[in-house]
Formats: structure tokens, sequence, C-alpha cells
């Protein structure tokens, strides 16, 4: 099977075929996904609360974004690798965006990145495909933006906001962006932004029309649960089996059955 690409995308959007993605941030985790046959993974920001325990994604720096980016390019063979671009890596100015996005792909071997924001980030996304960097746009619900939204808010309600956000997703496909990520907006408004962009959606929180679907894998798999947001459906509970697994262990060792004879070496 070979590499997800950015063409691949462009065809599934014309085919009608649902593109699919999911976060990773180490090793295992990432030939986990990739094995699996989703298409893309984001090794997003969202880092910073599902394996750092910090509160926002605010905090997250570029070399810890490029440390778990290496971690998941080499479990990958298929799944194309979109690095996310962490707060203040771009929204200093177009040079310091180039630069910082340049590593992804440089040090990390990442075949994208991905950034927030909309008219705002028009230029660094303009001068990133300039410089042969994929770019994939987030609009909507913007986790950097936290403290400007009070808090994690669905987006694009009143037709003020939606009319918004549908000039936003104009102006990143015309920067030059290949896909957009639409986070936590009516379902209704994703549905019209997919209609009316050439490239394509990847909806998280915004129903069922985008193109693609992305989801953090520890919600998925039921590794995090400081907060499960409307939108994620959970399809495992693998907290529940590692708990009852290293219960076991700790009674076996405790009660001197592990390790045995088996497990030994004569």
């Amino acid at each position: 099977m070979p590499k997800t690409t950015i063409q691949d995308f462009m065809k599934k959007k014309a085919g009608g075929k649902k593109i699919t993605m999911l976060t990773a941030y180490d090793y295992p985790f990432a030939q986990i996904v990739d094995e699996a046959g989703v298409d893309a993974i984001l090794v997003g920001d969202s880092l910073g609360m599902v394996v750092q325990g910090l509160e926002n994604t605010l905090p997250v720096s570029m070399d810890e974004m490029i440390y778990h980016t290496k971690l998941v390019t080499r479990a990958v063979k298929n799944a194309m690798v979109v690095g996310d671009m962490p707060f203040m890596s771009y929204q200093t100015g177009v040079a310091d965006a180039v630069r910082n996005a340049g590593r992804f792909l440089k040090e990390a071997g990442a075949a994208a990145i991905k950034l927030e924001g909309g008219a705002e980030v028009a230029d660094q996304i303009r001068a990133m495909t300039r410089s042969d960097i994929p770019v994939m746009a987030h609009i909507g619900l913007t986790p950097q933006s936290i403290h400007r939204m009070g808090g994690y808010k669905v987006q694009g309600k009143t037709e003020e906001a939606a009319n918004r956000l549908i000039e936003e997703a104009r102006i990143v496909e015309d920067a030059g962006a290949f896909s957009l990520l639409l986070e936590a907006i009516p379902m209704a408004l994703a549905e019209r932004i997919t209609a009316e962009l050439s490239i394509p959606t990847i909806g998280i929180g915004a129903g069922p029309h985008c193109d693609g679907q992305v989801l953090v894998l520890h919600d998925v798999i039921g590794l995090f649960e400081r907060f499960v947001p409307k939108f994620v459906k959970r399809y495992a509970n693998l907290k529940e089996s590692a708990l009852k697994a290293v219960r076991e262990y700790r009674e076996e060792v405790e009660k001197g059955i592990f390790p045995s004879e088996e497990t030994s070496f004569k």
C-alpha cells in the first residue's frame, strides 16, 4: 500500500470517499493507527493535554512537537503524517512560520503541517506553500485561542459568525491550503463550507458532511478521562484493561506468583 498523499485527499473528495484521520504522539500508537489503514496521522499539540497532563495546548513547544513527530514518522509506512504548529511558532511572522514549518518536514519527516486561524494567517499559509510546505488550515474552535474565545465553545452559531467562518474558509483555500480542519461548528455550516470548497474538509465535532473526520486517539480508545467532548465516540476502554493488568501484576508479585519457574532462567 503506497503512502497517502495530498493528491489522495483530493481524489477522495472528488470521488465522494471519506478521509480518515487520527492523532498519535509516539511510536507504538502510530504503528497501530497506521496498520489499521487510517489515511493520515495528526501529531497534534493536543499532546500537551493527553500526554503531558497540561491544562491546555499553549505551553507546548516546537522542540517537543518535533520530538513527537519524529517518533510517529519512524513507525508509519502508509499514513500521511501532519505536524501541528504549536502556539507562537507561526503567529510572530512569516519568516518564523516558514522556518518552523520547515522543521517538521526537514527534521521530523512529516509530509505536511497544520496551523490554526483564517485571514490572520493567510500570509503564512501563502509563504509556506510557496516554499513547498503543504498546509492544512484549521478554523472554528481553535484551541490556541482559548482565552480569546472564553473556553472550548461551539463556533459559528449566529448568522454573522457563520458568514465569517465561510469567508475564512475561502481565504485559507485561496492562500493555498490543501485541506481545512473544521472544529466544533454546526453540521449545517460544515456541510455548506464543504460544498463550497474545492479542497477537502476534515471535521472534528462538525457533523457527518465533511470530507473526512479526525479524533484524538486517546479519546477513541479511552485513555483520556479529564473531559469527553460531545463529539467523541469511545470505541474501547484501554484504561480499564491496563488497570486490570497492572493490578494483577502487583498482586502476583506480592503473593510470590510472579516470576515463576517458567519465566526464570535455569
